[in-house]
Parts: structure tokens; C-alpha cells; sequence
């Protein structure tokens, strides 16, 4: 196939149960029992399957977009930093109110000047002026043409003064940063233009003095008879309109949007801040061009530029070019794969490009998923507010734990976006996943699926392996003992997985494969003749030492505290006729293994039946919680990562799946358990679980006790509170008075004098009475931690965002 054997998986076909990948060369063979392994499906179609990462962007942009390296959680797709927090404003009323005293004030000084009832007003132009151009005494005005003239460029440059200064003392500059800048274009254009027009009006009405002025300073320096020519004077006026239009379009921005509207500015796709301003394109291939292989990153690149790969593809191509590079055979079949095939090569042992259906934002370079936006709340640090959450195999490494009532979102909102990205990333050859729910189609429909196992549906095309594809009874015998009595609080799980193993591997020795469910409660139970009819079998072949352990088992049963009948009884749960096909053993039998989850990129759903057998439904996610966290925690090659997305994880934890759970980040793997409240959990190991996950995610909904027990995982910050305290103050005098009142006016308050008191003082991050009652509805607080013990504090989370 195209996949050179790196990604082939044995039957995985909608009519094959896939079987745990075959020893390493050179190790043990498989169990006689285990039968042939399943013919390996034809290869698939390569038709192209293309799908844009985003409604609204090709691969080709996708793969342009920058993804800044930031702290975990953060939505790095195309991310921003947001601008630093400035500094609380002044009002608006404070604003407006002082833009029209401010013009009202240069509107009467500029009256009393122009009326000459500002005494001394030309003392200072009449020392820098010949005294022969004024009239004697300090009111005198001009007496000759040029001290006229004088006076008009004085004015001129005393009423820009006037302007601004008034400009700044009414803070004009802020007021239209805020009310015009701040709606963008077109009305900022329109704004601009519109005052513009309002400029030229009162410039050519003399209203404004700047014709006059501009006309003598050009007399001065050219000379008189420069005027004799009209055309002179045209251009000039031309000149005076154009300098009084350009500040306008300056602040308006006019020439960005004539450019912007007549096509002319070409969009350049964005680009990594942080990569070298030289740096190649991700979709010319680079990592293939700088290997020598020119002639597959050129087909690559043209499969991008065409639209006949999709993300899936190009992550899929990445990895399988990542992994081969330590094996140059590899290489070379991944090569002649490529440029036989494009983007269809190495493909998925299911033959899919995709899945059927997206319901999250996926960005499979990074393999994140975006759950939510973080909140515009005074919780969350500024510099975080309004960016994008997302989850990645690094986070999930550590493990999640969410918890939040029924309807809160939990599994339309982070279960189902989590298996998704999983699944994609397991098309894309990185990641297995294991999703366990109760059916209906809440994780996602059956064709996004290598694998869906449907206990006590007879429709099922899968069974389930009750003892996790083992051979070993004591191994059998331990994960068995958790998923069946794990929950007993007064039950020793070491005792009741003893029991089981004096019963698993005599039987096992005898027929060479475990005992199916009937035969199991028989020997828990005691019956005498399935036990005498394995003790003449193990003497019969002459199995001395499972003969002891068998004996062993029945000099023990029925004394005190034999965990015998408790165990009979809880395997008797799934001894109905709804699960008789589901847990057979044998060599017909061919149930599903998680241990097929060791090695390949499989998409695996296992449906428990809630509706009719609730309590075997826990005893079931028990025993595949404990099966996957040893499976996990035993491979080999851990370079695939492997989940375990748990939909409901009531009555599920038991103290051995904690201390395993805490040891998931270690070997690539990680564990999502959903509960409805955290005393779904036994008491004694809810300090704990709490401490085994890196990751907590607390729905709105949640009980006062709950958010006791986060409130303390989360831990407290150092917080600086500032206390002040108004004092009035009362005015003696008159004018003292006035200014009062108009400062009153102006802000809209009472003059006050302010005690400020600034303290730092220790605080809950979160209290228990806030996110019992404070968090609003479709949002959570999120606390991460990546498995390289990096933080993020706990951030309130818009799932809608």
C-alpha cells in the first residue's frame, strides 16, 4: 500500500474487528488461540477528497498563517496580542462638556481681541516692528500700510494659538480618537470630509484668518508685483485649499481608502513575526526542498495550490515525513507515494481524508481545537480577555476533568470538539482515540469511526474483550478485579483480583482462553460441578501448579470476607441475554481489544447501555478506564498519543485508576472524564483525582461544594485593593464658590477630596460562591497545565465565543 506498512492496521474493514498489532521481530510469538489475523482491506479510492480548513480561507492561506508560540491554552491560529490596557478615560459627558466650554471660551477671547477690549494686545508686535509703522501711546494701531499688514500676521498666528491651545485644554484630540476614529471607515472619511468643507468655507469667508496672512508673508519674501499674473495667484490660492485639506485627509485616512476601494493595494498573506523575514513558505515544502526531494515538494505544493489537499492531508504528510526521516527506506517509498498519488499518500488504514462532519474550529498544525474565547471579565488578566481557548495533545497529556450538571454543555461543548480534533489527528497518523459514551450519536456519527462498539445492541459489529486482549491471568485478573468491585469502598481490590486469578488461570490452562461470562459466575459462585470438572481437566494434563491455585480457591471460599460473592454478583450484571453475544471467549470469538489502541491510529466508540442496565453501564466504563490506563502505561513505542474521552465518569474512579491517571503524562497519554459533581466520586479520593489532573474545567451550575473543592485546588493570588474614601469639600469664599459650581458642571460631580488606601492582601482565585452563582450560563472556568509543567490560572471561558 501507500503507506509502506507504517500506518496499516490488520482488519480494520467495516466487517473485520481489528486484532492488537503483531509482536516485534525477534519476540514472542502469538497465542495459538488468537487465530490468523484479518486479511488487510484493499487499498482505497484516491479520488480527492479536498475540504478548506475554514469557511472563509484555502489550505494555501491556512498553511500562511502565523501561529505565535504563546502560553498554553491560547488559540495560536492566526493569534494577535492585544494592545496594552490603557488607562481608564474620562467620560464622555465629561468630554463633550468640555469640548463646548473650551469653544465657547476662544470663541469670547477671540471676540474681546478682535473688539480690542484686551489691553497691551500689540505691545509685544510693536517691539519687534519699526515704531514709525504705529501711532504714538501703548493703544495706537498701525499707521502705515506695512503696519496693517503686520497686524494681520499677527492675528493669524495668535488665533492659531488660540485654537490650539483651546484644542488642548478641551482634549478635541480624545473625543475624536473615540467618536470618529473609533467607527472606522467610511465615517471616518465622511467625518472628515464633512469638517473639511465646514474649513474651506470659513477660510475663504475670512472668518479664519489664513487667505490674508498667506498673501502678504508671499509679498514680503516675492515681492509686490508677483500678483500681476493671475495665474500666480491662482496657483496660490490652489495651494491655500490643498493646505487646508491635507491635515483632513491626513486624519482621515483618504488616500488608504481610494487605494483600498480602487483595487490597487495587493493583500499580503500574513506572516510569522517571529520567522526570519527570508523564511519560505510552509506550502512550498521546505523540510522536503532542503532533503534533496525537489520533485515531491513541487507536486505537494501544486496538490495545495490546487485545492486537492486538505488539512488532514498536508498534517497527515508532515508526520509521515517527520517519522520516516530516521528510516531512508521509508523516505523513499514515501516519496514515490507522493509523486504517485499527491496528497493522497500514507494514507489512514480507513482510507478517509476527513471526517464527515466538523462541529469545532480545528487547527491541525498545532493540533489544537477551539472550545471558547476568554470572557471580558475583571477575573481574567487583561492581556487574555477576548483571545481563543483551545485544547491540544499536550494539555490532554496531563488529563481533564470537567464537572458541571446535566444540560450545562458539557458534552456538546468539550467532549464531542476533544474527539473530534482527536480523530482528525488520528487520520493524520498522530493520535488514537477512545471515546465511551452512552450512544445516540452525542460523540459523533458512526462513519467517524474505525471502530463502534455497541454493547447490548445485536446489530453491534463488535464485541468487547473483557480482559484487555491479555494473556497474562494475573494481569486479566487485576484489571477485571477494578472494573468489578473498584467502587467497594470495604472491598481490597488486590484480594478480589487474587480470587479472580486462582480462577482465570487454571481455566485459561485448560482451554486455552479465558472463561466467557457464564462460566465465570459459575466458578465465583461455587458450583461444584464446573469446579470439579476443571480440577479432572488440570490433573488430566497435568497442571500441578494451577491445580494448587484452584484448590487454593476453594479452601478459601465461603470463609470471612471471601470477595467471592461480591464478585459473582457484580459479574452477574452482565450475565443477561442483552450481553450474551457481547463477552464470549473462545476461538470464534472475536471481540474488540483496547490493545489494538497500542499501535494504531484507530477511531474507536464504545456505547454502554445507560438506558437499560445502568449499573452494568458503570461497571463496563470502570473496566475500560482500568483497561486503558494499563494498556496505556505498558507500551512500548509511545509515540502515538492516546485518549480516553469518558462521557460520564460517575462511580468510575477508583483509587488504583487515580494513581494510573497520574501517570498517563509520562507515556504519551492522557484521560477526559465528565462528571455531573465531583461526589460522583468516592469521598476518600476526591483530594486525589483533583491532584492527578493537570487540567480542571468547572460548568456554570455547579453546587456551593463543588466549588469549594476547585476554590481550594486553585489556590489563592496576592491582589492590590486601593479603599477610598470622599471627603467634601466646602468653599469660604465667593470665587471659590464659582469655580466649585462650574467644576461641578463640568464633571457632573461634587468637589471631593480623596483618601486612597492601597493594600495587598491574599484572595481566592475563585471563591466557592462564585462559581456556584456567578458564572452565566454557556461559560466555564478553565485551569491548564501542559505536560511540561507549564500554568495557565484558572480563566472564565466563553464556550459560545
Amino acid at each position: 500500500m501507500d503507506t509502506e506498512g507504517t500506518y496499516d492496521a490488520r482488519g480494520t474493514g467495516a466487517d473485520r474487528v481489528p486484532r492488537p498489532a503483531g509482536p516485534p521481530p525477534g519476540g514472542p510469538a502469538a497465542p495459538a488461540h488468537a487465530g490468523p489475523p484479518p486479511a488487510v482491506p484493499p487499498p482505497p479510492s484516491y479520488a480527492p477528497q479536498p475540504r478548506r480548513p475554514s469557511a472563509d480561507a484555502s489550505v494555501e492561506e491556512w498553511l500562511r498563517t502565523p501561529r505565535p508560540v504563546r502560553e498554553p491554552g491560547v488559540w495560536r491560529f492566526g493569534h494577535t496580542p492585544r494592545p496594552p490596557e490603557k488607562p481608564e478615560g474620562v467620560s464622555d459627558r465629561s468630554l463633550l462638556v468640555g469640548v463646548l466650554i473650551s469653544v465657547l471660551s476662544g470663541l469670547l477671547l477671540w471676540s474681546l481681541w478682535r473688539n480690542g477690549y484686551i489691553p497691551y494686545r500689540l505691545v509685544p508686535l510693536k517691539l519687534f516692528t519699526p515704531a514709525d509703522w504705529w501711532y504714538a501711546g501703548t493703544f495706537g494701531g498701525p499707521r502705515t500700510i506695512e503696519g496693517a499688514d503686520a497686524l494681520t500676521v499677527y492675528e493669524a498666528v495668535l488665533f492659531g494659538l488660540l485654537v490650539y491651545g483651546c484644542g488642548r485644554l478641551g482634549n478635541w484630540s480624545e473625543i475624536f480618537r473615540r467618536h470618529v476614529a473609533g467607527r472606522g471607515q467610511p465615517f471616518l472619511a465622511l467625518a472628515t470630509a464633512a469638517a473639511a468643507g465646514l474649513a474651506e468655507l470659513l477660510v475663504w469667508k475670512d472668518a479664519v484668518p489664513l487667505v490674508r496672512p498667506v498673501l502678504i508673508l508671499v509679498a514680503t519674501v516675492a515681492g509686490g508685483e508677483i500678483y500681476q499674473s493671475q495665474t500666480v495667484v491662482n496657483v496660490i490660492y490652489a495651494l491655500i485649499a490643498v493646505g487646508v485639506l491635507w491635515p483632513f485627509a491626513r486624519l482621515g485616512g483618504w488616500r488608504a481608502l481610494i487605494v483600498g476601494r480602487g483595487g490597487k493595494a495587493t493583500a499580503e498573506p500574513p506572516r510569522d513575526p517571529a520567522a526570519p523575514p527570508d523564511a519560505p513558505s510552509p506550502a512550498e515544502w521546505p523540510e522536503l526542498r532542503a532533503a534533496g526531494r525537489t520533485d515531491a515538494a513541487e507536486t505537494l505544493a501544486a496538490e495545495v495550490r490546487t485545492g486537492r489537499m486538505n488539512d488532514v492531508d498536508v498534517a497527515r504528510v508532515r508526520h509521515a515525513w517527520s517519522v520516516g526521516r530516521a528510516h531512508p527506506e521509508r523516505l523513499e517509498a514515501l516519496t514515490e507515494a507522493v509523486l504517485r498519488t499527491g496528497g493522497a499518500a500514507a494514507l489512514h488504514p480507513s482510507g478517509a481524508r476527513d471526517l464527515p462532519r466538523r462541529t469545532a474550529r480545528h487547527d491541525l498544525l498545532t493540533g489544537q481545537v477551539r472550545i471558547g474565547s476568554v470572557a471580558e471579565h475583571p477575573h481574567n488578566p487583561y492581556p487574555r480577555r477576548g483571545s481563543g481557548i483551545a485544547l491540544e495533545p499536550a494539555l490532554l497529556g496531563t488529563s481533564l476533568l470537567a464537572v458541571g450538571p446535566p444540560g450545562a454543555g458539557k458534552s456538546a461543548r468539550l467532549v464531542r470538539p476533544v474527539v473530534e480534533s482527536l480523530s482528525l489527528q488520528a487520520l493524520a497518523g498522530r493520535a488514537a482515540v477512545l471515546a465511551v459514551g452512552s450512544g445516540g450519536g452525542e460523540l459523533g456519527p458512526d462513519d467517524a469511526f474505525d471502530v463502534v462498539v455497541r454493547i447490548g445492541d445485536p446489530a453491534s459489529v463488535h464485541d468487547f474483550d473483557l480482559y484487555g486482549g491479555t494473556t497474562d491471568p494475573d494481569e486479566a485478573a487485576g484489571v477485571l478485579a477494578e472494573g468489578l468491585v473498584g467502587d467497594v469502598a470495604q472491598m481490597d481490590s488486590r484480594r478480589a483480583a487474587t480470587v479472580l486469578a486462582q480462577l482465570l488461570g487454571p481455566y485459561r490452562a485448560v482451554h486455552g482462553h479465558f472463561p466467557g461470562v457464564p462460566a465465570l459466575r459459575e466458578l465465583l459462585d461455587g458450583d461444584l460441578a464446573a469446579t470439579d470438572v476443571l480440577r479432572e481437566a488440570l490433573a488430566a494434563g497435568g497442571h500441578r501448579t494451577m491445580l494448587r491455585e484452584l484448590e487454593a480457591r476453594s479452601r478459601q471460599q465461603g470463609g470471612a470476607g471471601d470477595p467471592g460473592p461480591v464478585l459473582a454478583d457484580r459479574i452477574a450484571l452482565l450475565d443477561r441475554p442483552a450481553f450474551a453475544p457481547f463477552f464470549a471467549t473462545g476461538d470464534e470469538a472475536r471481540p474488540f481489544s483496547l490493545r489494538s489502541l497500542e499501535h494504531l491510529p484507530l477511531r474507536v466508540r464504545i456505547d454502554l447501555p445507560e438506558r437499560g442496565h445502568a449499573e452494568a453501564s458503570r461497571l463496563l466504563a470502570r473496566l475500560v478506564l482500568a483497561q486503558f490506563t494499563a494498556i496505556a502505561a505498558a507500551r512500548a513505542d509511545r509515540s502515538l498519543f492516546v485518549c480516553l474521552v469518558l462521557d460520564d465518569a460517575t462511580h468510575t474512579v477508583t483509587a488504583e485508576t487515580v494513581r494510573n491517571i497520574r501517570r498517563l503524562r509520562s507515556v504519551n497519554a492522557g484521560a477526559v472524564l465528565a462528571l455531573r459533581t465531583v461526589d460522583d466520586v468516592p469521598e476518600g479520593l476526591h483530594t486525589a483525582l483533583l491532584g492527578a489532573v493537570g487540567c480542571c474545567m468547572v460548568f456554570s451550575g455547579v453546587t456551593t461544594w463543588d466549588g469549594k473543592r476547585f476554590a481550594e485546588v486553585w489556590g489563592k493570588e496576592w491582589v492590590e485593593t486601593r479603599e477610598v474614601a470622599q471627603h467634601a469639600v466646602f468653599a469660604d469664599q465667593p470665587f471659590t464658590r464659582a469655580l466649585h459650581g462650574l467644576r461641578k458642571l463640568v464633571t457632573g460631580k461634587a468637589v471631593t477630596r480623596d483618601a486612597v488606601t492601597v493594600r495587598r492582601v491574599e484572595r481566592e482565585r475563585w471563591s466557592a460562591s462564585e462559581l456556584a452563582y456567578q458564572l452565566p450560563a454557556g461559560h466555564a472556568v478553565l485551569s491548564l497545565t501542559n505536560v511540561d509543567g507549564e500554568h495557565a490560572a484558572p480563566l472564565l471561558v466563553d464556550l459560545g465565543g
